[in-house]
């Protein structure tokens, strides 16, 4: 693993790694609740059910999406980014 992801050419360690995965793990995990909720449109009261997206939806396609997503940049850019379907254009 360390071979792979090229530790001592980029100079990092196993705890800088995991101190970064840990603090994009709570990212991802905000995004993942947050998104289904702004794109439900909760807070507007008055704005017909039938138009509202269902939250489990967006849920699962947020999850799917953004998993898709760090895996390809993980193994095939090997570049330490995570990708999820952006909060900005939403709001």
């Amino acid at each position: 693993m360390k071979k792979f992801f090229q530790f001592d050419e980029l100079c990092t360690s196993y705890r800088n790694e995991i101190i970064g995965g840990l603090t994009t793990f709570l990212s991802m995990a905000y995004i993942l609740f947050v998104n289904p909720i702004t794109l439900a449109l909760e807070s507007v009261k008055d704005f017909p059910e039938a138009l509202r997206i269902d939250q489990g939806a967006v849920f699962t396609a947020t999850a799917l999406a953004s998993a898709a997503g760090c895996i390809l940049m993980g193994l095939i850019a090997r570049y330490p980014i995570a990708i999820a379907p952006g909060m900005g254009l939403n709001a």
